[in-house]
């Protein structure tokens, strides 16, 4: 046992966060996403929500202040009558008591959003059922 880590955060989700550089990205993916698929390293954390897994993540790795947009959502098909996802807003308050000031949210195309998941460094498979719910985070430094 450690102190300070969230229990949530799995050796080898540990392991894959401490081997990431400045720059690499990480997909924290809804369970529709096709992650075994895409990912070049795939952990699975399938019991748990998008959420809690995001904010456990953040409580160890920051985000890229060198980027206009750390952080990326799938934005909504277009045509899809579905309202824009409740999750959304979660993950924005989330990112926000992480990072204050470098917290901005790029909205990326479907096919867009697959591309730049198949170049992740890992993708993270959860059981999360919200649609629309996939997030890629870029890793900044640790000062």
């Amino acid at each position: 046992m450690l102190k300070n880590i969230p229990a949530i955060l799995s050796p080898e989700l540990l392991k894959t966060l401490m081997e990431m550089g400045h720059g690499d990205e990480i997909v924290i993916a809804d369970g529709n996403f096709p992650a075994a698929s895409y990912a070049q390293r795939l952990v699975r954390c399938d019991g748990h929500g998008v959420p809690e897994l995001l904010d456990a993540i953040l409580t160890l790795f920051p985000l890229d202040a060198y980027v206009p947009y750390p952080a990326a959502l799938m934005e909504l098909v277009k045509g899809d009558t579905v309202p824009t996802p409740v999750i959304w807003g979660e993950y924005k308050r989330i990112i926000e008591k992480h990072e204050p000031v470098n917290n901005k949210i790029e909205h990326m195309e479907r096919f867009a959003f697959y591309d730049r998941a198949k170049e992740a460094y890992a993708i993270v498979a959860t059981g999360e059922s919200a649609i629309y719910a996939n997030v890629i985070l870029k890793k900044g430094v640790v000062i």
